[in-house]
């Protein structure tokens, strides 16, 4: 599950303010030690609410849409495969120095995926404009109280079944939630 959200590393944030519900779109940090780590605008409708909420943070991984026609029966229908976790846990608001350590880790995090180039770090920008563009957003960090996986990857089908499933989805070029059926159920 920590793998999951390391690297797909973007989710949603949840939770009930005195305005109703609201969902926030963000980048995440696992750090590694229960604590999920993450940023939004200041103007967002969440974050003058989150410090001190229990929320929901949720990160989707790979899907795909299951055709009947890749099952031997006839009879079978149309369905999904995916791998998602529900993260649950109590929100506080980050002190400048937490928020300047997590855009740190943040970005050199996703700069190890691009594969040519030098990593850009944030020293590249004046200390100025980054003291202005940090106060347009805020920090925040979800300890994990409670974790639940959503893992449907055709298990309820025989190995056979499983595997012209993958074969279909990888023709139809979702190999990662073909990948998934293979390594996860087996």
């Amino acid at each position: 599950m920590e793998a999951l959200v390391a690297e797909i590393g973007f989710g949603m944030i949840f939770a009930t303010t005195p305005d109703g519900p609201r969902v926030a779109h963000t980048p995440l940090l696992w750090t590694g030690d229960g604590a999920l780590q993450f940023h939004l605008a200041r103007g967002n409708a969440l974050a003058r609410h989150l410090d001190g909420m229990t929320a929901l943070a949720v990160v989707n991984g790979p899907e795909a849409y299951v055709s009947p026609r890749w099952y031997e029966s006839t009879v079978e229908v149309p369905t999904w495969n995916y791998v998602t976790v529900e993260i649950e846990g109590r929100v506080r608001r980050m002190d400048d120095d937490g928020l300047q350590g997590m855009l740190e880790a943040l970005s050199a995090h996703n700069e190890t995926r691009i594969a040519s180039g030098t990593p850009w770090t944030m020293d590249k920008v004046p200390p100025a404009r980054l003291s202005q563009l940090k106060g347009a957003i805020v920090g925040f960090e979800l300890e994990a109280q409670a974790w639940r996986p959503t893992f449907k990857l055709s298990q309820n089908k025989s190995a056979d079944e499983r595997e012209r499933v993958a074969l279909g989805l990888e023709q139809e070029g979702s190999r990662a939630i073909a990948q998934l059926m293979r390594d996860v159920v087996g």
